[in-house]
């Protein structure tokens, strides 16, 4: 049995690592930011099947001290917790510094300082920009085109150089595009879905952008092998499919399982600028096989009509709107 210390554990993938976790028979201690509400985000189910194994933390990353109880005595560290959403990135860029930088380096020091044998830093395939070449190796250039993809790859850095002048045992993982049950509906996989649920028109921005879409069962799992796999410290790791997708050919196969009579609306108007928009991303997954053992098993249609039926099921927690992409 291993203890796992998560941050950003009540979000859309640090729930289904969580659980992941807990299933494997590991003991979790799950870091959630506090409210006043004592929401404890998607844990509520995991809190009620694994109570001894699994510890709920109210707190932030924010908090140094926070962060050291919650790492003490951990074996592994995953670190998740961050603020993803682009678009306020441009509203709130030192909310962002904050959580994803200053957060980072609390994290980093706590793990330095506590002894911790493994620490997963996960970053995301923004940080690379729109591909130079694909599919996107780890060599590619980073190029932040967001507030949020230049505080993602602040902190990798940060890792990085803890691992180089420090020998913190810290691995970053990257992954590309995750999608699945329970993921927020500004992402354009959920958006769409729920559009065409509730009515027969779809509204989106930009159609064209590629993405790599990897169903959040299989970024969890390279996630987890990458918390156990030997040699891999001070190195970073994309974890996809390596295949990339366009928005616009995501959004058809969706109208078309879901509401056939659905129409799609592109709306110029809604673009980026120019200047900001990510065109394409798509994996070169070459050393996660090689590593990790890493195999994305989940193919895009199933994992399409994985979110599909959870989103039937769930629609009332949405609020079915525009994507911005």
């Amino acid at each position: 049995m291993t203890t796992f210390a998560v941050t950003g554990a009540g979000g859309f993938i640090g729930s289904h690592l969580v659980e992941r976790l807990l299933a494997d028979g590991h003991e979790v201690r799950a870091l959630v930011r506090y409210s006043s509400t004592s929401s404890i985000g998607f844990l509520d189910e995991a809190a009620v099947r694994w109570p001894q194994a699994l510890t709920i933390e109210a707190g932030a990353v924010e908090d140094p001290g926070c962060i050291n109880r919650l790492v003490d005595g951990a074996d592994v560290v995953l670190h998740l917790a961050a603020l993803i959403g682009i678009p306020y990135s441009y509203v709130a860029p030192h909310h962002y510094v904050q959580t994803n930088i200053i957060g980072t380096v609390n994290v980093l020091e706590a793990v330095r300082e506590t002894g911790v044998g493994r620490m997963v830093h996960v970053s995301t395939s923004e940080t690379y920009g729109t591909a130079q070449f694909v599919p996107i190796s780890e060599h590619h250039p980073v190029h932040a085109q967001s507030p949020y993809a230049a505080t993602k790859a602040g902190a990798d850095q940060l890792a990085l150089s803890y691992a180089r002048s420090f020998d913190t045992p810290v691995v970053v993982i990257r992954p590309f595009n995750t999608y699945g049950p329970r993921q927020s509906a500004r992402a354009f996989i959920p958006t769409v879905i729920t559009q065409a649920l509730a009515s027969d028109e779809v509204r989106l921005g930009a159609i064209s952008p590629r993405r790599d879409l990897t169903y959040v069962a299989d970024t969890v799992d390279g996630m987890v092998r990458a918390a156990f796999a030997t040699g891999v410290e001070g190195l970073e790791i994309n974890l996809g499919t390596g295949v990339s997708h366009s928005v616009g050919e995501v959004a058809e196969r969706i109208v078309a399982a879901v509401n056939p009579a659905a129409i799609i609306v592109h709306d110029e108007d809604r673009d980026r600028p120019a200047q900001s928009e990510v065109l394409e991303l798509q994996s070169d997954i070459t050393r996660a096989r090689e590593l990790l053992g890493y195999d994305p098993l989940t193919t895009l249609d199933q994992g399409l009509a994985s979110t599909i039926q959870y989103m039937r099921d769930n629609l009332a927690r949405y609020r079915v709107g525009e994507y911005l992409v």
